[in-house]
C-alpha cells in the first residue's frame, strides 16, 4: 500500500509496551508484503494482475475500517478529488508497477531496502524544491542513502550478464514515487479528507483503472479457494494485509505522535528481510547487510521532524 506522509504529531494516548507492540505488528504486516508478490511473481502472476486484486482487496478493507469509524463517506470537493488522483498515481499504480514488476528479478530482501528510501529521496526533494533547508547531519544522511543504493547496485552490475542491477534501479522507482505524493500530501494538498479517507479514494480510482487493463492483459480471476497454493494466499493476504497495515499506522500515529510511528519503517525494513528469509530461502549477501547499516544510518539523520496529529 501506499507510504503515508508525515502527519503532525500528538502527545503519546497508550501505554508504551503496547505502543510497542503495535509497532512491531504493523512492520511485520507490511514487511511480509514483498516476498508474498515476489512469490506470486515467481509463480507466474502478471504485476497487473496482482496490482488488481490488491486495489480491491485493499478498498475493502479501508472502506470496513472507515464504515467501523462512521467516517466511510468521502469528501468530494475539488481538493480531495485532486488529492485522491495523486494517491491513485504516486501512492498505487506508478510505485505498485515499478516494483512488481521488479519483484520477478530482485530479491524480495533487498527490495525490502529499497523501498524504505522513501525518507530520504523526500528529504532531497523538498531540498531541492526549497521545502526544506539544508543542514548538514540531514545532508550526510542523503549521502548515506546514496551509499546505500551504489552497494546495492554496483556490485550486481559488475557481473557479466546480470540484470539484477538494473531492476534495482527500477524498485527505486517506487519509493520516488512515494516521497513525490508525501511532499504533495504535506505541502501542496488542502483537502478536508483525513489519511484514510485519502488513501481509500485513491485506491478506488486506482481499482477504476487498474483492474480493466489487467482483465484485457490476462486473466484475471484466481482459481478457487480449494486449488490455492502459496502465491495465490499471498496475493490476498499482501493486498488486505497491507490496507489493515496503514489503518494501524495510522493508529500507532494517534498513539504515540509522527516521530515514534516513524520508525516502523525500520520494522519494516527489517521484517521484509527476515520474511523473505523464511517464506523465499532468501539468504541476503555482505552487500545487503552493508546496505542495511547504511540506510539504517541515513534515516536516523532525516526523520521527521515533530508537528499534530491527524483526526
Amino acid at each position: 500500500m501506499s507510504t503515508p506522509a508525515t502527519l503532525p504529531e500528538a502527545p503519546p494516548a497508550a501505554p508504551r509496551p503496547m505502543a510497542l507492540a503495535g509497532l512491531l505488528a504493523v512492520g511485520a504486516a507490511w514487511g511480509v508484503g514483498a516476498p508474498l508478490v515476489r512469490l506470486a511473481r515467481l509463480e507466474g502472476y502478471a504485476a497487473l494482475q496482482i496490482i488488481a486484486w490488491h486495489t480491491v482487496l485493499g478498498a475493502l478493507v479501508l472502506a470496513a475500517v472507515l464504515g467501523f469509524r462512521g467516517r466511510w463517506r468521502l469528501p468530494l470537493d475539488r481538493a480531495s478529488l485532486r488529492l485522491y488522483a495523486v494517491v491513485a498515481a504516486l501512492g498505487i499504480v506508478l510505485p505498485h508497477f515499478a516494483a512488481f514488476w521488479a519483484l520477478a528479478h530482485v530479491p524480495a530482501a533487498v527490495h525490502s531496502v529499497i523501498v524504505s528510501l522513501v525518507p530520504i529521496f523526500a528529504l532531497g526533494i523538498a531540498l531541492a524544491l526549497r521545502i526544506e533547508t539544508f543542514h548538514p547531519a540531514r545532508a550526510l544522511g542523503l549521502a548515506l542513502g546514496a551509499a546505500a543504493v551504489a552497494v546495492l547496485v554496483v556490485p550486481q552490475m559488475g557481473l557479466p550478464g546480470s540484470t539484477g542491477g538494473a531492476f534495482v534501479l527500477v524498485s527505486l522507482i517506487a519509493p520516488v514515487c512515494y516521497a513525490l505524493e508525501g511532499i504533495f500530501v504535506a505541502n501542496l494538498s488542502r483537502s478536508q479528507a483525513g489519511p484514510m479517507q485519502a488513501l481509500l479514494g485513491g485506491t478506488l480510482i486506482a481499482a477504476v483503472v487498474v483492474v480493466p487493463a489487467a482483465a484485457i492483459s490476462g486473466p484475471l480471476a484466481l482459481p478457487p479457494v480449494a486449488g490455492w497454493g502459496g502465491a495465490e494466499w499471498g496475493i490476498v493476504i499482501a493486498g488486505a494485509g497491507g490496507a489493515l497495515a496503514y489503518a494501524g499506522y495510522v493508529a500507532l500515529l494517534r498513539a504515540g505522535g509522527a516521530v515514534f510511528a516513524a520508525q516502523v519503517g525500520y520494522v519494516v525494513t527489517a521484517a521484509g528481510v527476515i520474511w523473505a528469509m523464511v517464506l523465499l530461502g532468501e539468504r541476503p549477501s555482505r552487500w545487503l547487510w552493508l546496505a542495511m547499516a547504511l540506510l539504517f544510518a541515513g534515516l536516523m539523520l532525516v526523520r521527521p521532524r515533530r508537528a499534530a496529529a491527524p483526526t
